[in-house]
């Protein structure tokens, strides 16, 4: 795990140096064991370190093979590197390190563009070619880890796994993109690749490679496209079946994910999915494991904690549990360093939570395993069953998961950045894709595919690397996630959802856990905002700089500022929370 750069400089003089330190400098949370830098005529690349696997200097970055003629940054894990490097090692090919950022850089020399399809893992990495002077690009299957693009001056390419690295370097166009803007007001802050919120940088999409030329021509390859659909012989498969196969490729998910030359702890939320992750590697052998959870304090009537459900899990394997208590103050005056640790402002309420989580875990241990994605890849949300008997897939799925219909988008939004309905299109080109028949599975391969990678996923990426961690999603294994596409619908949304994964956990678990109603994971003084909340929010919305900015109609900012209790999203999100989340990102990375 790491931070990564680079630049690319298609005509001119080559990369400054300065540039590339300081993107380096601005992630060095993300990589605060060491750092390198690499510059070969138009091409430059920086990386910094956390040292997980193979913890000597021989597997330091920017790493290179001059025998090969390649060098290569990387951020990520490859799980099966063992497996790869025997393979290549078995065709003649000799290491010098022991860890995988090696493997990548062989596989690439071996197998060309074919070499992601050998990769079980999380990745994003870019390999610079000495003798064609190419440069690949490249991000995993479901977007775990990320990597922004910008074109400085219009004469080279800049990268970066976070956002704040490429402001640091300077030089970005940052007036807002309205076409994103459209996306973040109506999916919940999710803004789809490539595009950001800024109109000068954007993101390479999950699952592809890009490969530049040395005169700035390149091509995109999707190497891999999730399928949603069952056939006669997947719909003959009994539960018993579908329920061991899940158990089964979610072991040796779980198994992949333990590697490390460091400790592996877990997030422990005490739902289904994370204590499923503390059963299994407690079967693997794992004595003392560390879970960590959080909790806050309640608000308007709900709860702030699911402490009760993960003391459970945590005394049934004798864990090594800590409980993280936060104090409304303290969550408080967090929120601005929250923000400051996010690439992209990502409205979920949960930010904060695993920000200071992920402060207490970094004391602890350097990897965690979390339960992201079981979700959406199980149907485990309340807006797919009302798919199930959908006439109309796309005004179905944008009823019960927009945030705003087109007349309170133009209602919200300042009349300068208004878009046309840009968002409906955007599903409906997802659902009209081969590999989805019905409104449920194509609402399961959206939501896998986009929500997933810029919402949950980003969100844990964000908050564990601000504090040096570094979290893997067993749910996002994309064997396992292949398994699923082939389960019929009506298994996985069965009893409220999840169903087939439920049904897999009750041979690990209590049942106390699997029958609870299901949590999230709540802070819920972010969704009734009163008091100094209140007024943190309208600090924000209400000052010079977000005047000048407009954003957003002044009418729908004083609304929303006098009843925030009264505007709430289908999804159950505040709505004033969602435009002053925008403007308080913008401030706080001096945009």
């Amino acid at each position: 795990m790491c931070g990564i750069c680079g630049e690319i400089q298609f005509s001119g003089p080559p990369p400054s140096l300065e540039s590339l330190a300081k993107m380096m400098n601005s992630m060095v949370a993300r990589g605060p064991d060491a750092e390198g830098a690499y510059r070969h005529g138009q091409v430059a690349l920086g990386h910094r370190r956390l040292k997980i696997i193979d913890l000597s200097e021989r597997a330091q970055q920017p790493m290179t093979d001059p025998h090969l003629g390649l060098t290569i940054v990387f951020n990520g894990c490859l799980y099966n590197y063992p497996q790869l490097r025997q393979q290549l090692e078995d065709i003649g090919y000799r290491f010098f390190s022991n860890g995988d950022t090696e493997v990548l850089l062989k596989a690439w020399h071996a197998w060309g563009e074919d070499c992601v399809h050998h990769f079980n893992g999380m990745f994003a990495f870019a390999l610079h070619e000495r003798d064609s002077g190419r440069v690949i690009l490249g991000r995993d299957r479901l977007g775990i880890k990320p990597l922004y693009l910008c074109e400085p001056g219009r004469r080279g390419v800049r990268f970066a796994s976070s956002l704040p690295a490429l402001l640091a370097a300077g030089g970005i166009d940052t007036t807002i993109d309205p076409v994103a803007l459209h996306h973040y007001l109506h999916w919940h802050a999710v803004v789809p690749p490539p595009y950001t919120i800024l109109r000068g940088i954007r993101k390479l999409p999950p699952a592809t490679l890009r490969i530049y030329e040395p005169d700035g021509r390149y091509r995109d390859i999707t190497y891999w496209q999730m399928q949603v659909e069952q056939d006669d012989d997947d719909n003959a498969i009994g539960t018993e079946e579908w329920r061991d196969r899940i158990l089964r490729q979610l072991r040796a998910a779980v198994r992949r994910r333990m590697i490390a030359d460091v400790p592996v702890g877990v997030l422990l939320s005490g739902g289904v999915d994370s204590s499923l992750l503390v059963g299994l590697l407690a079967e693997e052998g794992q004595k003392g494991l560390n879970t960590f959870s959080v909790g806050f304090e309640e608000a308007g009537g709900e709860k702030g904690d699911e402490f009760p459900y993960s003391d459970l899990i945590a005394d049934h394997y004798a864990t090594n549990h800590h409980r993280i208590f936060v104090p409304s103050n303290r969550l408080l005056d967090t929120l601005p360093q929250t923000v400051a640790a996010m690439s992209e402002p990502m409205v979920s309420y949960d930010n904060v939570g695993f920000f200071l989580l992920s402060q207490e875990v970094a004391k602890h241990v350097k990897v965690v395993q979390s339960g992201q994605g079981a979700d959406e890849v199980f149907g485990g949300y309340h807006w797919y069953p009302p798919l199930e008997e959908s006439d109309d897939p796309v005004a179905d799925y944008c009823r019960v998961f927009f945030d705003r219909d087109p007349e309170e988008y133009v209602q919200t939004v300042h009349p300068d950045l208004l878009e046309t309905d840009c968002s409906r299109d955007f599903v409906r080109q997802a659902f009209a894709q081969p590999g989805a028949s019905t409104a449920v599975d194509k609402a399961l391969r959206l939501d896998t595919t986009i929500m997933l990678a810029d919402d949950p996923v980003k969100r844990v990426d964000n908050m564990t690397m601000a504090w040096s961690l570094e979290a893997r999603v067993p749910f996002l294994d994309h064997e396992l996630v292949e398994l699923a596409g082939h389960i019929p619908a009506a298994l996985k949304l069965k009893d409220g959802g999840k169903w087939i994964l439920k049904e897999a956990a009750r041979r690990i678990l209590p049942h106390a856990v699997i029958d609870r109603p299901k949590g999230y994971f709540p802070v819920p003084a972010l969704k009734y905002i009163q008091g100094p909340y209140l007024d943190f929010v309208r600090g924000y919305l209400t000052n010079d700089t977000a005047r000048q900015r407009r954003l957003f109609r002044a009418d729908c900012v004083d609304r929303l500022l006098r009843e925030p209790d009264q505007h709430i999203t289908p999804l159950r999100g505040s709505k004033l929370w969602q435009i002053a989340l925008l403007e308080i990102w913008l401030q706080t990375h001096r945009i």
